[in-house]
């Protein structure tokens, strides 16, 4: 994926949306943003850290800090239960089980799916799923959210309850949230808009967009 003359800044605390066409490389972008790819040439700043001097094993304990992660897939571990899933981010960096297990039981709860904790991937719904991923995500307190598609997989009226969702945490957390999606009506509701066409930035008015 090529960008040409690709320059942003997000501010602390803001809702950024980016949206585009498919294969505008919007996915590409963000996992450079968030130390998953490496940009061939330029570089990305998180305060004053340089992203491209970090090692391997330096992008993943900078992720693990700063940074939760939401995809279009869930990605959660079918032979566990939403508990555990949830759980797991703590429970590698050496939190005790039963430290993780009641911190995961008050994300389940934050995200109303306390009484679904024993349950495995399988026997949830798809919203029930993501909303799982994103306790997941946020487990470990990171300052920084990024959502790759993160309603992409659900119907209207559940990928509207699951946005309305990550706003909200957003608020009451004070997240700085990255949000690529392809639903205009969403990224409307974000602070600040960029669209990716032809390896260009442009920054456009949420309100002009169509919901």
């Amino acid at each position: 994926m090529l960008f040409e003359n690709l320059s942003l800044q997000v501010q602390t605390g803001e809702m950024l949306a980016i949206v585009g066409e498919s294969g505008t490389g919007k996915s590409t972008l963000l996992h450079i943003l968030g130390a998953l790819d490496r940009a061939s040439e330029g570089d990305v700043y998180f305060a004053q850290v340089q992203l491209g001097s970090l090692s391997e094993d330096g992008a993943a304990e900078f992720r693990g800090r700063e940074l939760g992660f939401v995809w279009q897939f869930h990605y959660l571990l079918p032979e566990f239960t939403a508990l555990e899933n949830v759980a797991m981010p703590l429970l590698m960096r050496g939190t005790s089980r039963r430290e993780a297990g009641q911190q995961a039981l008050q994300w389940l709860q934050e995200v109303g799916l306390r009484d679904r904790a024993s349950h495995r991937s399988g026997e949830l719904s798809g919203g029930e799923q993501q909303r799982v991923a994103l306790a997941r995500a946020l487990i470990t307190r990171p300052k920084i959210l990024m959502a790759d598609e993160p309603t992409g997989d659900l119907d209207n009226r559940t990928a509207e309850a699951v946005f309305n969702l990550i706003s909200r945490l957003h608020r009451d957390y004070r997240l700085t949230s990255l949000i690529v999606t392809h639903n205009l009506g969403f990224a409307r509701q974000c602070d600040r808009v960029l669209r990716l066409q032809q390896g260009r930035l442009v920054e456009v008015s949420p309100q002009s967009l169509s919901a």
